[in-house]
């Protein structure tokens, strides 16, 4: 085992937090804001990428890590948390929208997952957070996620957080799944992604759907999330109203009221 290895406990349904349990000198790395509360003794440290040193040594090898997560949109910086007392202590990770959050024993999927590159949550130290690059410039640029996708590397466990309900399915040798580009969450380092085109014209314009889904095939697995972020906040930001202010959605009095005040 090259990563630390860490103990925890999942709370809540839809707004979940993970509880990491750390032995002494035990160390978790995580997202800059997802940080929610830890007990005494827990050392906080700000760090340039993972911190697990896979990209060589020294200041150079330090950058590079930090910009390959630039890459995928995420900050320079990670956080790390150390047991520093001489008993377990705990520290808390929460989601940042409603949804699950799926730990993942990275040594039961051959030392790699490919994920979207917001999913990544937390992980025990030694952990590698990188880049995968989609080969196929159809997924590049179709594929929802662009040609840059979020892989997380080592043995050890990490948690990864998506929208609404999550489902694992497990795709045998040459069997397929289509789904909406925006619902895949992550999938093991052997399943093929590509993007299909919908066919039909009218199915196209006005399936409400867009023009590609996304084709997995297997072997391996792959996660599917009910609520995309994207899909909550283009409805929300549909649902809000044109100008500040709070209004009655629907009322005829109130807009009366509007017009006879000069609105």
């Amino acid at each position: 085992m090259n990563n630390h290895e860490i103990d925890f406990k999942i709370y809540g349904d839809d707004m979940q937090f993970v509880e990491v349990e750390l032995d002494p000198q035990e160390t978790v790395i995580a997202e800059a804001g997802s940080f929610m509360m830890m007990d005494d003794d827990i050392q906080m440290e700000t760090i340039f990428g993972d911190g697990s040193g896979g990209s060589g040594g020294g200041l150079m090898g330090k950058l590079f890590s930090a910009g390959k997560r630039v890459l995928t949109g995420e900050s320079l910086f990670m956080t790390t948390f150390t047991n520093a007392g001489a008993g377990k202590r705990h520290v808390s990770f929460a989601s940042p929208y409603p949804g699950k959050i799926i730990p993942m024993d990275l040594s039961q999927f051959d030392g790699k997952i490919v994920c979207q590159k917001d999913a990544f949550l937390a992980a025990a130290k030694g952990v590698q957070v990188g880049i995968e690059f989609q080969r196929k410039i159809g997924v590049g640029f179709f594929g929802g996620e662009g040609f840059i996708m979020q892989k997380l590397e080592g043995d050890g466990m990490a948690f990864v957080h998506a929208g609404g309900t999550i489902i694992e399915k497990k795709l045998g040798h040459g069997e397929s799944l289509r789904v909406d580009t925006g619902c895949l969450v992550a999938m093991t380092r052997d399943v093929q992604y590509d993007i299909e085109f919908v066919k039909g014209v009218k199915t196209a314009l006005f399936g409400g759907e867009g023009l590609f889904f996304a084709t997995l095939r297997g072997p391996g697995s792959v996660w599917i999330q009910s609520l995309p972020f994207s899909r909550l906040a283009s409805r929300v930001f549909a649902a809000a109203p044109a100008r500040g202010g709070s209004k009655d959605e629907g009322s005829i009095a109130r807009g009366l009221f509007d017009m006879f005040n000069g609105d």
